[in-house]
């Protein structure tokens, strides 16, 4: 019988991505408390054990074989139940991850969670990413890394990550198996928020068919002033 401690074993070492007993006993606590939460609040439409694994745990953590997570400050723009944030800091313990969602539901959890795992260096806060990163405002372009994980379409992506992420640094859109029509529609909005596409990678999660995509933007020059603007006309007027 498939255990999420085998599941993510092999999973994670396929990715290449190195694993201690610490972190299979902290990924095992982990999916025990979103099981239990997720029955009194909708954290994932997700129960089974080995499904949890496979498309929360090893899906969050992939990037970590894409890209140099290392001492890294890292926001997650709609971090949810804690996907891709939580897993990234499971697996990469010394990135310093912030947890961003717009609901104080699931901050709570989130906060509860990094209590509940031992996790140091994790702060999650309640707010909407185009408010908290506008001009002045401590978070902007304060990030080495800015991920996000089926929140919305890239173009809209763009205008709520990229004014996160320092000189330098990346945005990260974890996205399915054929970004290319997305990026396509997002080269205005990357050029316009100080971005240049950087690369494109595509993998299948380990133990299944299903595709994935990370579309990696490095920041080249800083947000102008006037982004980001309200969400509402972010999604009606995307750049």
């Amino acid at each position: 019988m498939e255990t999420v401690r085998n599941i993510l074993e092999s999973g994670l070492a396929e990715l290449g991505i190195r694993v201690t007993d610490e972190m299979l006993g902290r990924f095992d606590k982990f999916a025990d408390l979103l099981r239990t939460r997720s029955e009194e609040t909708n954290l994932t439409a997700i129960k089974d054990p080995a499904e949890i694994a496979r498309l929360h745990f090893i899906d969050s953590a992939a990037p970590l074989a894409l890209f140099d997570f290392s001492d890294k400050s890292v926001i997650d723009i709609g971090a949810g139940a804690g996907f891709p944030g939580l897993a990234i800091k499971l697996a990469s313990p010394e990135t310093k991850i912030t947890l961003l969602d717009s609901r104080q539901k699931r901050v709570d959890f989130l906060n509860e969670a990094a209590r509940h795992l031992e996790l140091f260096d994790v702060s999650a806060v309640c707010g909407r990413a185009e408010e908290l990163s506008a001009k002045g405002k401590e978070y902007r372009e304060s990030f080495d890394i800015a991920i996000s994980r089926a929140v919305a379409a890239l173009p809209v992506l763009c205008e709520l990550c990229l004014p996160f992420v320092k000189l330098g640094g990346v945005f990260i859109a974890m996205k399915g198996p054929e970004p290319e029509e997305e990026i396509a529609a997002s080269s205005n909005a990357i050029k316009k928020l100080g971005g240049v596409l950087y690369k494109t990678e595509k993998y299948n999660l380990p133990g299944t068919e299903i595709g994935r995509s990370c579309v990696i933007i490095r920041k080249e020059t800083n947000t102008p002033d006037t982004y980001p603007r309200r969400f509402a006309k972010i999604t009606k007027l995307p750049l």
